[in-house]
């Protein structure tokens, strides 16, 4: 299919994505993510046809990195510059948030000429997307009162309950290996707990994944040992989904029968629950000896499962025993970026670069988002893109 005919079916697939925030799939239509889908592979197109994608002449878009990251922060980047904006990353060290600066204050301060403002806030359970929903009011205050010229959109680049952006990026990357979003009916998806030598990763990207996938009709298995459950909240959401989506759902407790027969499977490490719900309360309190405690505690807890490592032993019980390996990334790779870990070298090795193009889905989407928050009609914009056929280098 040729671009502009793919950017025409495009405009067929009406969204409510204008003006609206993006932190939670699961508050968007099937519509609005199959939106996203298109206008990102539209725009990876554009590039790879060294067309320019840029709609902005100047402009913002600033990026709130609360924890570590860097795929999350270089794909922000990336799609801000695709589509024209420069970046702006605020350090809360080096800004008057250190001095008492409220939330409100600083949403507003930084946006008087910004477009978008992403946010990675994964570290506190409970708090995280619920920050972002007080920056998106100081926000409309702001605009209402006539301080901000326009109203800037959050994206939401990891908070405690979703990782929107990786399972966007993700279910692109299933959608493109298997051939479309129809062929993923049916298809055997494992979200597998895994062994990790460190503690309190956050449970955002297992519950983006299930949540998100049980809405195309994937039959979901989610294993992890006895213990490590994740938000009750998101479990029913994603039984909700299957139901209406005619996937399945179901928990294993054993890695080695969940990946059965699996087409796809998803070996991560995350923190219980309970645990972040202590980690949580310690952190607010500033309890040093509280967490020093509760970490020694975990990693304790976690060295009885060793086994679940996603290896070649397991990887035959899989579909065709050659099941896609994802990963969100950085793997816990064993003998190689850790001692024990989620994966073993030489299954890792062999999916390698297909979890490298898994990854680099990411700007394409946020850009994609970008788009939909910024334009009633992507559709239109795109067009317009096709039409003046800047090249993005040379003349």
């Amino acid at each position: 299919m040729n671009l502009r005919k793919r950017i025409e079916e495009s405009g067929r697939i009406k969204s409510d994505l204008f003006q609206k925030d993006f932190l939670l799939t699961w508050e968007k239509s099937e519509k609005d993510l199959r939106l996203i889908l298109e206008v990102a592979g539209i725009l990876k197109e554009m590039r790879e046809q060294n067309i320019s994608s840029k709609v902005f002449d100047s402009g913002l878009a600033v990026s709130v990195f609360r924890d570590k990251s860097t795929r999350t922060r270089f794909s922000y980047a990336s799609a801000a510059n695709l589509l024209g904006l420069a970046v702006q990353d605020m350090d809360e060290q080096k800004s008057q948030i250190a001095h008492g600066e409220t939330v409100r204050e600083t949403a507003n301060m930084i946006s008087f000429l910004s477009d978008f403002i992403g946010i990675r806030d994964d570290i506190f359970l409970g708090e995280g997307n619920k920050y972002m929903r007080e920056v998106g009011q100081a926000l409309d205050e702001g605009y209402e009162k006539g301080v901000l010229p326009s109203r800037p959109g959050i994206v939401n680049l990891q908070c405690d309950m979703d990782h929107p952006t990786q399972s966007m990026a993700d279910l692109l990357h299933l959608k493109n290996h298997f051939g479309s979003l129809d062929k993923l009916q049916g298809k055997k998806i494992v979200m597998s707990w895994a062994y990790s030598p460190s503690y309190g990763k956050p449970l955002s990207v297992p519950q983006g994944i299930i949540a998100l996938m049980s809405r195309f009709g994937m039959n979901i298995e989610l294993a992890y040992p006895e213990g490590y459950g994740l938000i009750p909240e998101i479990i029913e959401l994603t039984k909700i989904n299957t139901i209406k989506s005619g996937g399945t759902f179901s928990v294993s407790h054993s890695m080695e029968e969940s990946v059965i027969d699996a087409d796809i499977v998803y070996p991560k490490s995350w923190a219980p629950y309970h645990i972040m719900q202590q980690r949580t309360k310690l952190l607010k309190t500033a309890d040093k000896n509280g967490l020093a405690e509760l970490e020694k505690t975990c990693l304790t807890q976690n060295a009885h499962f060793k086994h679940w490592e996603y290896n070649n032993q397991k990887m035959r019980l899989t579909k065709n025993q050659d099941a896609l390996y994802m990963h969100c990334m950085p793997a816990d790779i064993s003998g190689v970026s850790c001692k024990e870990g989620e994966v073993s070298a030489d299954v890792f090795e062999k999916y390698r670069i297909l979890t490298y193009r898994e990854a680099g889905y990411k700007p394409y989407i946020i850009a994609a988002m970008m788009l939909g928050n910024m334009f009633e009609d992507p559709g239109k914009i795109l067009t317009g893109i096709l039409n003046r056929n800047i090249k993005r280098v040379g003349i």
